[in-house]
């Protein structure tokens, strides 16, 4: 049996528990990361983390109802041979089927974190996790359940549209589990490699412009795992780290940091000073607010 046989096997028939593992080992060696450069770590690391990781118990219920769906469109699209992925030239080869899924899920996950940005009703659930005020590797677990159930039910969509396969799906999962998690990271690349890495992938140095607490930052480097399409829509700024605060400043949390009830509960609140308005107008703009000069690359 070949390697790629060998992995499409595996793929095809991958358990949960082993896409739970490469979390959990992401998660923990970023962890230890950002021990170990300690940069800027001044708030109180591990209540911060809890707090973050009881968003699993609430993400559980909404991913099992969801995950049932899924199944049942990629079983659709595969019986009914359906999507851009399988009628693209050669994409009956599992190499190109790949890179064409991956691709265009990376493309699809760039459209849907924009969309998220500029719509007051989707953004209300994703300012949970943009007011964060200390971003770390733990941030990446702070989702409300709302936007749990909206991200998968746009991963049904992509799915009918893409034609992906099951093994395809499951192995760019493993990829994006890795990246969302380093993405996240309360940790810096020396500049040089940011440099170069960043105009392929999303680094933790770029995300951490996306987590500052301002336009026109806060609207830029929306990429997945990929900064292309950031490149190439014109999305993707540069910011000095010094320079960067983390948080919302239109939803500023308690020095304390908030209570998970309280997070539960902030997309139900009255619409805070700046949220998007009902349209394309982004929060600065709807708000009144002066943009601040950013650095396009």
């Amino acid at each position: 049996m070949s390697l790629l046989t060998a992995l499409t096997t595996y793929f095809s028939h991958v358990p949960d528990s082993h896409r739970v593992a490469v979390l959990t080992i992401s998660v923990t060696l970023f962890w230890w990361l950002e021990k170990r450069q300690d940069w800027r770590m001044t708030y109180p690391r591990w209540s911060h983390a809890l707090t973050n990781a009881a968003f699993i118990l609430t993400g559980v219920g909404v991913q099992l109802l969801l995950g049932y769906s899924l199944l049942n469109a990629l079983n659709w699209t595969s019986l009914h041979h359906w999507g851009l992925a399988r009628h693209l030239p050669y994409t009956e080869q599992p190499i190109v089927h790949f890179l064409v899924a991956f691709l265009l899920l990376d493309l699809f996950e760039y459209g849907y974190h924009l969309l998220m940005h500029r719509y007051a009703y989707l953004w209300r659930f994703h300012a949970v996790h943009h007011a964060d005020p200390s971003v770390d590797v733990s941030t990446v677990l702070r989702e409300h359940p709302g936007e749990t159930f909206i991200r998968l039910t746009f991963l049904l969509v992509w799915v009918f549209i893409s034609g992906v396969t099951f093994w395809a799906l499951m192995a760019r999962q493993f990829i994006q589990i890795v990246s969302n998690v380093a993405a996240h990271a309360h940790y810096r690349l020396p500049d040089q490699l940011d440099r170069v890495l960043s105009w392929v992938f999303i680094t933790p140095n770029a995300h951490h412009v996306h987590h500052h607490e301002s336009q026109p930052f806060t609207d830029s480097n929306y990429g997945d795992v990929l900064s292309v399409w950031d490149r190439l829509f014109g999305t993707f700024r540069q910011m000095e780290a010094e320079a960067i605060v983390f948080g919302l400043n239109t939803m500023p949390e308690p020095v304390q940091g908030a209570t998970f009830r309280q997070l539960l509960g902030q997309p139900f609140q009255p619409s805070p000073p700046g949220e998007y308005a009902e349209s394309l107008v982004p929060r600065a703009i709807a708000a009144g607010k002066d943009i601040p000069q950013s650095q396009n690359a």
